[in-house]
């Protein structure tokens, strides 16, 4: 690709949208004007790489949508998508700042594939706009942002869709809907697991960020001081001050389908503790987030939710990303099929559909939008902040955790045989199957944090150094407002 100037790049691309990053912030509701059926919804695609194309790809198949923006502040990638889109699509311009894009009225909605540090910030400023938004997951970069987002979502009446396809499926939702009504007897623990075959990501020197990246509008609101290529374009992932780690990456999609199996995912409860374990193990790289973790958060109906990340891989290494669900009674629902206590025969499970808009997590936003309503959204903001919430105080859990030999005594869940049982399939995997060797290497053990649900603070043993990670510090010019202030 050819080398420009910003100067020439923006004349050449973004067109008569220009460069401008100002915003005058509007606060009419977004439901107060439903569009007609046979009006064009017009929509900006925030990030374009990854998730992105997929976006742009599941919009761009819907006849009465029109993609009137191209949001990104990497020149290169920006170009790429504009160019492409064009060849296919007329009348879309480009854009490094998405506040340009809500200045636009005639403009109904935001999508959001961006980092996650920038998740929870486009949201606030799209409801303030008046518009909706389809944000990726997770919808929050830490609790506290969550919250502003969920008053934002509430004050303004815009439909905001969280990136978490599974509920759009109507099929587990009838799952969860029949787990919900006891058809298998009371669940006892929700499992979600994450294990994906990833590598090291290495090291990469601080240097200068490249003249195509605008690096002010990258960082935005996460307080990241100096540039390194590992930020840029996929593996910001694995830092924390803009990512969450798998556990809330691809996790997010686990832990939101075990948040909803419980009996209080139709409360949307918050866990009363949580702990987490692990380590990043094999790699020796520059990533700070675990690609090894076994996390329990505790329910105020004495129902768990386990998770488990791994990352690693091996020959033969067992791939995981999916759903279990065990019952008091010794029952268990394992890749479709429900096992009775002591039976090693599963039957099918067979529950009929459950309530979800349809259309697809794509249509199904348009159709949410179109008729004013937020609650019609699969997976709307408040939903989605209850889901990310529990990722969240595993990951604080495990920030504030101490070493201790890598062995089977690691594991500190009290008299919890269950959470031991599995913890020690984790282990046998590392141990066996990556090689980790016993006591010359080191777990994470974190904490368990008590956490009030109402107050969405620590409380307790660890509280002061637990409730510093609710609330990430911003940089000036994109900070997260105060929730009395949105």
């Amino acid at each position: 690709m050819r080398q420009m100037d910003r100067r020439t790049f923006l004349k050449g691309v973004l067109g008569a949208a220009g460069a401008a990053a100002t915003i005058n912030i509007s606060t009419a509701r977004a439901g107060s004007s439903i569009l007609g059926a046979n009006e064009r919804f017009r929509i900006a695609v925030c990030g374009l790489n990854g998730r992105g194309g997929s976006h742009i790809g599941g919009f761009s198949g819907i006849s009465d949508v029109e993609i009137a923006y191209l949001v990104d502040p990497d020149m290169h990638v920006l170009e790429r998508a504009v160019s492409g889109f064009k060849k296919k699509f007329d009348g879309v311009k480009g854009l490094m700042d998405v506040r340009k894009a809500l200045e636009d009225k005639t403009l109904d909605a935001i999508t959001v594939a961006t980092p996650n540090h920038w998740h929870s910030l486009m949201t606030i400023w799209a409801a303030q706009a008046g518009k909706h938004c389809y944000v990726e997951k997770p919808a929050s970069h830490d609790i506290y942002e969550g919250r502003v987002a969920v008053q934002a979502w509430k004050k303004y009446g815009v439909v905001v869709q969280h990136g978490t396809q599974k509920r759009s499926d109507d099929g587990i939702a009838g799952l969860h809907e029949a787990i919900q009504a006891g058809k298998f007897g009371k669940l006892k623990i929700s499992y979600g697991y994450c294990c994906k075959a990833r590598g090291s990501i290495g090291f990469e020197e601080i240097t200068d960020p490249p003249a195509y990246l605008d690096w002010d509008l990258w960082r935005g609101p996460a307080d990241v001081k100096q540039y390194h290529a590992n930020y840029h374009p996929y593996d910001w992932h694995w830092f924390w001050k803009t990512g969450n780690g798998d556990m809330n990456n691809q996790g997010t999609h686990e832990l939101d389908a075990a948040q909803w199996s419980l009996t209080c995912g139709k409360e949307l409860m918050h866990p009363v503790r949580a702990m987490a374990l692990g380590g990043r193990f094999q790699w020796n790289d520059q990533g700070e987030t675990p690609n090894t973790m076994f996390a329990i958060a505790e329910y105020p109906t004495g129902q768990y939710v386990f998770f488990n990340v791994r990352n690693v891989n091996y020959t033969g290494y067992p791939r995981q990303v999916e759903n279990e669900y065990y019952f008091e009674d010794g029952g268990k629902i394992i890749r479709g099929k429900y096992y009775a206590k002591g039976s090693d025969k599963g039957e099918n499970v067979s529950v009929p559909k459950g309530k979800v808009t349809p259309g697809g997590n794509w249509r199904s936003f348009i159709t949410a939008c179109r008729a004013g309503d937020p609650k019609m959204a699969n997976g709307n903001m408040e939903e989605a902040h209850y889901s990310c919430v529990l990722g969240h105080l595993m990951n604080n859990s495990y920030r504030l955790g101490t070493k201790v030999p890598f062995n089977e005594k690691a594991g500190r869940f009290g008299d919890n045989k269950d959470a031991h049982e599995h913890f020690m399939k984790l282990h046998a995997i590392m141990r066996d199957g990556v090689g980790v060797p016993e006591d010359k290497e080191s777990y994470i053990v974190g904490p368990w944090l008590s956490f009030d649900p109402k107050a969405e603070r620590f409380v307790g043993e660890h509280a002061a150094e637990a409730n510093v990670l609710v609330r990430d510090a911003n940089r000036k010019g994109f900070e997260i407002p105060d929730v009395d202030k949105v």
